[in-house]
């Protein structure tokens, strides 16, 4: 009786690991994304700047 309480215990322990590394994988994709995306996001502005000031200086020449 008592093996089966164990195994019983046993069974929730991997269910609750396994919910908490699934967020957990979650959770590091999405600021992984997020970190990725902020980049692009930068170097997009960056990117159009310089294209900014090159029709800039187009016009002034």
């Amino acid at each position: 009786m008592e093996n089966q309480e164990q195994e019983k215990d046993n069974f929730w322990l991997w269910i609750g690991a396994l919910i908490v590394g699934t967020v957990v994988l979650v959770v590091l994709f999405k600021a992984r994304e997020n970190e990725v995306s902020g980049w692009q996001s930068g170097a997009a502005q960056e990117t159009a700047r310089q294209v900014d000031a090159q029709i800039s200086k187009q016009r002034s020449n």
